[in-house]
Parts: C-alpha cells; structure tokens; sequence
C-alpha cells in the first residue's frame, strides 16, 4: 500500500473545459420535464457550474487531506482513504459505495464519524481512482474480497463493514462468509427476500411498512431500464459516457433526481454532485463501473438474485423513505442477526450524500451498542 496523492494533470482539466463548452444539446419536447429522462434545465444548470464555476482542485485537496492511498488487492487495484480516529479505541469501519456514487458520498460524513470509529473509505474495483477493471469476472464476492484483503492490509484484525446499493451487496457477502474477520455490519439497503406463501410473508408487516413498499414500487415501475442496459451491453453504452461529460451528467444524475428524498428539492449540493462526475470522468470508469452490473448478473450475485443466506453477524439497519428498497424489519430479521434498526425521517437512497448527519449520528449509535454488546 502506498500514499496516492491525486494530482490530475492540468491537460485533462483543460481537455474537460472544452467538451464541457462544445457540448451539443438535443432538441427537448417543450414541457417535457422529466416524463421522458432527464430534464433538460435541470442538466444545463449543473453543467453551466461544472464549466465556470466548480473548482477541482479543491475537492482534489480535500480528498487528499484525509489520506488517498492505493493498492492491490485480491489482484485488483483499489484506490481508498483512510482516516485514522484521535480515539486510539475506535472501531474500524469501512464504508463501500454502489453505483452511480463514489468515495464523494461520505466526504461530508467523515468528519462526523471519525471520533468513533477508524475510517476506510473504499472505491470498488472499476469505480474512481480505483481505475477500470481489466479482467472478467469482478462480481460482488471479488469485490468483497478486495475489501477485506484491504483492511488485512491496513493491520485491522477485526472490523465493521457499511454499505449502501452494491455496498450492501458487498457488506452483506462479507457478513456472511468473512467471519471472524467481519465483527459487524451496517445498512441502509438490505435484501432478504421472503420464500414463504402470501400470508406468511406478510405476517408482521407493518402498515407503514406495507404502505413504504407500495409507494416505492410505484416510483420505480419504470425505472430499472438503466439495469437492463448494463447488466446486458455495458460497453455499448460506455462509449458515450466515457466520451461525452454531457452524456455522462445525464445518465448519472436521472438517477439522483430519481433516487434521492426531492420533497424540499434536491438535497445533494452541485458541486457534491459534480465531485461525484469527476470521479467516473478524471478515472475513465464509467464502463467498468456499469460493467459491474453484467459480471454480476452473470455470476447471479446481483441486486435480482435470491439472497438467501442468512447473516450471523450482528447488523444494524437503517430505513431511509426514499430508498427503492424498503425492507420490513420482521423480513430482516428472518435473513439476518438484527440488533439495531431505525427509521429515518429524511433521506433516499444515496443516504449519507443527502443527509450526512443522519447517517453519520444512526452509525455512531449502532457503534455504541456494539461496544454495549461487546462485540468490538
């Protein structure tokens, strides 16, 4: 492991200056909004900041103050940050992205979560400084394996492992079969699928619970296009966003808009936003990161095959109303060793992006009970 200062040459900045003003805008019905993708408005106000306003540098000094490192692991290279806690008894905890994010998810949480624990933040292999995957077969186990190999690396014996969308994929892998390694885990998306009849199934559902479900199926009924797409011809579609800082805003903010708790207006700040670009478009990952979701499904360890194992380890839950996956606790229970759940008032799907405090103050209290229970 080495220290992986990020000092993206001047070239590349001036190369994406250029795309950025060539950019050409298709021609948009009028009124159309968001009913047919991306609003149109929407986009050229972010891009209009990304072009004569945004600064990375600073958000490139920021990272680096945390301590970029880089390294191989599980033959894969694997950019992360690792900020070591003033409390020599913290917990080691790592946090692991899905897509469309990156490390810029938890710039503004890290802060908040440094007194409890020691912080490994972790690019998933194809994802930001991390750099494109180049061989098959990078699935979720090889993800998670990355992972532990990682924190192996960093001297923690023993650690706790926090996800959200692939992260919960991976967190959840590591859960189940990195014991003893993986003391704890923690969630803001968990998949426990229920095998039993229709009755049973509902047995023990709440009816905020059922009434989360519905409304959430109801905001993805048409939304999992972009799932096919990569799951099936990622490299089809990678041409475009490796190539074009407009097609990649466009494809990758969609889903912001889509996923994100927008009752008081998006609650991500643009330049977060833009950082979030930056790490796809200064790394060349935007292939390889949507790549993830064929090696996946091929391997059948995809956000749509049958989890069916059950995780020993204990797990903290927290439920967040806009997250397109709203899991009844009494399902979560049945596929894992739940020991801390919450409801959350705010927030979707990209939980510590939107409301940093929130997921920072529900992960320092799921480290209290773990302490309480003596499990770390």
């Amino acid at each position: 492991m080495t220290s992986f200062p990020i000092d993206v040459p001047q070239a590349d900045l001036d190369d994406l200056q250029r795309r950025l003003e060539s950019a050409r805008w298709p021609t948009e019905l009028p009124d159309s909004g968001w009913d047919y993708g991306t609003q149109q408005a929407f986009l050229r106000t972010v891009i209009e900041r990304w072009r004569d306003g945004y600064d990375w540098r600073k958000t490139e000094a920021e990272i680096n103050s945390w301590g970029s490192h880089l390294t191989t692991a599980a033959d894969q290279r694997v950019h992360l940050l690792h900020v070591r806690s003033d409390n020599a008894d913290a917990i080691p905890m790592v946090l692991v992205h899905g897509w469309p994010g990156s490390i810029a998810e938890f710039l503004d949480a890290l802060p908040l979560l440094r007194e409890r624990f020691h912080v490994v933040v972790v690019s998933m292999p194809g994802y930001g400084f991390s750099g494109p995957t180049t061989q098959r077969g990078v699935d979720v186990p090889k993800v998670a394996a990355a992972v532990d190999e990682v924190m192996s690396q960093l001297g923690y014996d023993r650690y706790v492992a926090q996800g959200g969308d692939w992260g919960a994929l991976v967190v959840r892998h590591l859960g189940e079969h990195f014991t003893p390694r993986v003391a704890a885990i923690h969630t803001n998306m968990l998949f426990s699928p229920f095998d039993g009849d229709a009755a049973e199934t509902m047995n023990g559902v709440t009816e905020s619970e059922l009434a989360a479900i519905v409304s959430s199926a109801q905001r993805i009924t048409d939304g999992t296009a972009y799932m096919d797409i990569q799951s099936t011809r990622p490299h089809s579609l990678g041409f475009g966003l490796d190539d074009s800082p407009l097609g990649l805003a466009g494809w990758i903010l969609e889903k912001f808009h889509a996923w994100c708790d927008i009752r008081e207006g998006m609650p991500v700040r643009t330049d977060r936003l833009i950082d979030n670009l930056m790490m796809y478009w200064l790394s060349g990952t935007a292939t390889s990161a949507a790549r993830l979701y064929c090696e996946a499904s091929r391997a059948g360890n995809s956000a749509l095959s049958d989890w069916h194992g059950r995780v020993d380890v204990p797990t903290g839950y927290a439920m967040y109303p806009f997250e397109l996956l709203q899991t009844p606790r009494v399902w979560a229970e049945r596929r894992y060793n739940l020991v801390h759940h919450s409801v959350q008032e705010r927030g979707g799907h990209f939980a510590a992006f939107e409301q940093p405090e929130l997921f920072a103050a529900d992960v320092n209290t799921y480290g209290d009970t773990l302490r309480d229970l003596g499990v770390i």
